[in-house]
């Protein structure tokens, strides 16, 4: 419901007070307690209403009780104007009144609770003073009974107005502060400077947390994860930057979770369980573009599609070698050259069971049987493999800096 609509819709109320018979006299002594019963409105509200307690004193006391006063003398227009009339026009000022009523609410960061128990109040202490008025000018009972219902029905209408309104308020202000919101995600993922990511998230009315982590998931899998993580978490699902022309971007959804670091890194880890995520480092906020571009770099590199990892979530941290081997593909791969040149002279197929024994001497420092129960071998198997690198490399498996760059460049990236 919007405003033009509070204002223009047909009332049953409306045509229900054009056909009251009160006559001239009776209307003019109603009106003329309008401003006593205004001012009776307003102290019984301040007075039940928790919500609006010393809220309306001052200059705010007296605006209320102007609106109250309007309120009900434009359903009392309602009642005399001639029954061939539009029985909508004299409702329309107090309906927008109403209506922009319930939006202040929600600008204000009130709920409608208030206002309703305001409305009930009002209708109870108006209708008061107005039947005894009614029945002060001699009103017939069946008058003054379809008066009731009528004034009731009209208070209703102001708050179905005023919780459109408020209704209202609330989308526009969501809509608008979930744009910040995903402006001040893309501005992370830019790697924006700090003075204009903390502008975007005062806009976006947005506390900063100490880190953030990103998270790269299916796009699929984003509104059901969002539920489980803090309420704080961005969601900028548009415009991602640094995607290479492989990667659908309608297929990617990326998070950026606030404060997942130390220990609750293990929990956000379980919570992106069965998601097929892939989570980076923790980062201090303003430089999360850093955690989104090792995810980047981690699906490139294929971990999230590792043997029997389903969909378990992807650790960047527990990477961090295959992403360090990776991170120069051409300086890698000179590397190789380089330091298993002493292969080069024997066949490619001994040379490739040489490389894979020498790489898990290596990494378990020697230890024949640790070794050859990797390699599914005979520890004596290795012994000979062994012979033959010792007389390919000669003195050089004695020095730290071959042994570093054979560490290297043996590495599976």
């Amino acid at each position: 419901m919007s405003e033009n609509d509070a204002s223009q819709q047909p009332s049953h109320t409306a045509r229900g007070a054009a056909e009251l018979e009160l006559g001239q006299d009776t209307l003019d002594l109603l009106r003329s307690r309008l401003a006593a019963v205004a001012e009776d409105t307003v102290r019984a509200i301040t007075e039940e209403v928790p919500g609006y307690a010393g809220a309306f004193t001052g200059p705010m006391g007296a605006t209320i009780q102007a609106a109250v006063q309007l309120a009900l003398g434009g359903f009392l227009n309602l009642a005399g104007q001639p029954r061939a009339g539009d029985p909508g026009t004299p409702m329309a000022p107090a309906l927008e009144g109403a209506y922009a009523l319930g939006r202040g609410e929600a600008r204000g960061g009130r709920s409608m609770d208030a206002l309703l128990a305001a409305y009930r109040v009002g209708a109870r202490v108006a209708w008061r003073d107005l039947s005894a008025t009614a029945v002060d000018a001699g009103l017939p009972a069946g008058t003054v009974s379809k008066f009731a219902g009528l004034v009731f029905a009209y208070i209703d209408e102001l708050s179905a107005a005023s919780v459109a309104g408020h209704t209202d308020e609330l989308a526009t202000t969501g809509r608008v502060r979930q744009r910040y919101l995903q402006r001040l995600g893309h501005s992370l993922l830019r790697g924006d400077p700090v003075d204009r990511l903390a502008a975007a998230a005062e806009r976006a009315d947005w506390a900063p947390p100490r880190t953030l982590t990103a998270v790269v998931l299916p796009a699929g899998r984003v509104r059901t994860l969002l539920t489980a993580l803090d309420p704080r978490t961005l969601r900028p699902d548009e415009d991602l930057p640094d995607l290479q022309a492989d990667e659908d971007e309608s297929e990617l959804g990326v998070l950026l979770v606030p404060d997942a670091d130390g220990p609750r890194r293990r929990a956000l880890l379980r919570t992106l369980q069965g998601h097929d995520a892939t989570a980076g480092p923790a980062r201090p906020w303003a430089d999360v573009r850093e955690s989104y571009l090792r995810v980047l770099r981690a699906r490139r590199l294929g971990l999230i599609d590792q043997p029997g990892q389903g969909e378990a979530a992807v650790d960047t941290e527990q990477h961090l070698a295959a992403l360090v081997v990776s991170s120069d593909p051409a300086a890698l791969a000179d590397l190789r050259r380089r330091a298993l040149a002493p292969l080069d002279g024997v066949r490619p197929s001994t040379a490739e069971r040489l490389a894979e024994t020498l790489r898990e001497w290596l990494l378990h420092q020697g230890r024949r049987d640790d070794v050859a129960a990797v390699l599914h071998v005979h520890p004596q198997t290795v012994r000979y493999r062994m012979g033959q690198i010792r007389e390919l490399y000669g003195d050089r498996l004695q020095d730290p800096d071959v042994v570093l760059d054979l560490t290297v460049a043996l590495a599976r990236g």
